[in-house]
Parts: structure tokens; sequence; C-alpha cells
């Protein structure tokens, strides 16, 4: 049973390592712009210049997400190790449901983003989506991961 869940704590870890990777610093096949989060110029990334322009608030755009993209890429590498892993599960969990909850708020982000700064598409809560599967995923690698056997057991 150790060696199922230990199968499964790589398993979810390596794939919330890539998706949060491809997320941050560029995603799979084609780029599209204003969907990276490190790596897009200032006032350019459309998760947080839209928050910004929401809330008025200009701090979000670009000092915050920076500040996001650095705690991710923490929490990736929290995750790769694994005596670390359930702290990096639980630092994406709190990353998860802030994004959680700019998206249930209408006048923060909202479920359906732009599909690019000033357009009258929207990505029709694809975005919404994943970060819900993020923290899903998240959750149950907190609960699955296997912990240090006790000291009386280890005879």
């Amino acid at each position: 049973m150790r060696g199922l869940r230990q199968l499964a704590s790589w398993g979810l870890a390596l794939f919330l390592i890539f998706m949060f990777v491809q997320a941050t610093l560029h995603p799979v096949g084609e780029a599209q712009p204003g969907m990276e989060l490190l790596l897009d110029p200032a006032g350019e990334n459309i998760l947080f210049h839209t928050m910004a322009e929401k809330t008025g608030l200009s701090w979000l755009e670009p000092e915050a997400r920076y500040a996001v993209s650095v705690l991710i890429l923490v929490a990736c590498l929290l995750l790769l190790i694994p005596h670390s892993r359930r702290t990096g599960a639980i630092i994406a969990v709190f990353l998860m449901s802030g994004a959680i909850a700019a998206h249930l708020s209408p006048e923060v982000l909202g479920r359906e983003i732009p599909a690019a700064i000033g357009s009258e598409e929207n990505d029709t809560g694809r975005q919404f989506s994943l970060v819900t599967a993020m923290f899903a995923l998240s959750m149950l690698l907190i609960f699955v991961h296997p912990g240090k056997k006790p000291e009386t057991l280890r005879r």
C-alpha cells in the first residue's frame, strides 16, 4: 500500500510541477501572448491586467504577478523533493485558493476571462476549470503523500 501511495505521490507531484511550470514560464505548444506569468512584459498579462483594471489596484500588475510566479516556482521545487512535497502541496493549495477566490469574484476577475487584453471574446471558463483542477490535485497530494513511519514501527 505504501508503494502505491508513493507512486501516486510522484505522479501527482510531477503533473503539478509540469502544469505550474508551463503556466509560469512557457505554455506548451504555441505561446499565446499574455498567458505567461513570469515572462510576459509588464502590463501584458491578461489575468493580472484584468484584475488590476477591475479593482483599480495598479500594484497587481506586474508586482503581484511576479510574487505569485516566484511562489509557484518555490512550490514546484518543494514538490520535487519528497521530504518537502507536502509543504509544496500546501503552498499550491493556498495559491490556487486565491486564484479560485479571484475567479469567483466578478469585481476582481470573474469566471470567464478575456481571450486577450481589450477583447470582447472570453475563455468560456477554461482558466477557472484549470485552477479548480489544480486545487483538487494539490489537496489530493497532501493526503496521498506517504508520511514518515513512526519510530515504533521502524524496527
